[in-house]
């Protein structure tokens, strides 16, 4: 990402690691990152907002850099989902992938769209979880046992809360910069379910060429799979320079949010 943008690490002012798979609950992903890239002058933290972290990091990252802050803030996503999985449970394990990508966020002058909408309901939080390791029910011999240290999912209940909630928060965006799908480019979602992509894509009007997939040979890799998505539809051609973007996400909490954009790579 750096040697891409032509930026030295030590020019990075912040460093942003999305992710619901951390290497420790402390210290940050983040720091380890920053330290492991040669950004020691960053500053650093994660952001924890189940599989829509990757779009809540990038609205840090843009107000951090619209309020004059910092100039360079690096956003990454990144799981190990293989290690947080309940292998004996088919109806999760077999669904999720590792995975790691990273955008840089900085200040520009041409005109880019930026628009958010991000948003949160509590009350599906027993829907999507991780129920131990946390204060509420600390590691025990216990929680192994009930296998409580792996990912808790209602499938049927994610969905409905996807396909509803995701094609409201893109139309907001949509809304709020004054465009219509058909000025679109490139439609990224976040890469949980095929089902739920295409019911979005559906209900907002987009075309199959407007949509980018690449769920079939990565898996569900939460906060990962957006950057994973920027960086194959980049490197093959589907996402130039200019291009109108809009990428959507979602996952516990249940959390979910958009955001708009032009490509500036």
């Amino acid at each position: 990402c750096l040697e891409s943008a032509g930026l030295a690490a030590d020019a990075v002012d912040l460093v942003l690691v999305a992710t619901i798979s951390p290497d420790h609950l402390m210290p940050a992903t983040a720091s380890i990152v920053a330290d492991r890239i040669g950004a020691r002058r960053a500053g650093a933290f994660d952001v924890q907002a189940g599989c829509t972290g990757f779009v809540y990091a990038l609205a840090i990252a843009t107000a951090f850099v619209a309020a004059g802050i910092y100039e360079n803030v690096l956003v990454v996503g990144a799981e190990v989902l293989s290690k947080m999985v309940d292998w004996e449970d088919r109806s999760t394990c077999v669904l999720f992938g590792d995975g790691a990508g990273a955008v840089l966020v900085q200040p520009t002058d041409n005109g880019s769209i930026f628009a958010f909408d991000l948003g949160n309901d509590g009350s599906g939080a027993q829907h999507l979880l991780v129920p131990a390791g946390g204060s509420r029910l600390p590691a025990s011999f216990e929680t192994v046992r009930r296998h409580e240290h792996a990912m808790h999912m209602n499938g049927s209940e994610v969905f409905r809360f996807a396909t509803r909630t995701v094609a409201e928060s893109c139309d907001k965006v949509l809304r709020d910069a004054g465009l219509t799908p058909d000025q679109v480019d490139l439609f990224v979602p976040h890469q949980a379910n095929i089902r739920i992509i295409e019911s979005v894509a559906r209900r907002l009007g987009f075309s199959e060429g407007q949509v980018f997939a690449n769920l079939d040979r990565y898996g569900n890799t939460s906060c990962a799979s957006i950057p994973l998505c920027l960086h194959e539809a980049s490197q093959n051609g589907r996402l130039k320079k200019g291009d109108v973007l809009l990428m959507a996400g979602f996952g516990a909490g249940l959390t979910w949010g958009s955001c708009l954009t032009r490509w500036e790579l």
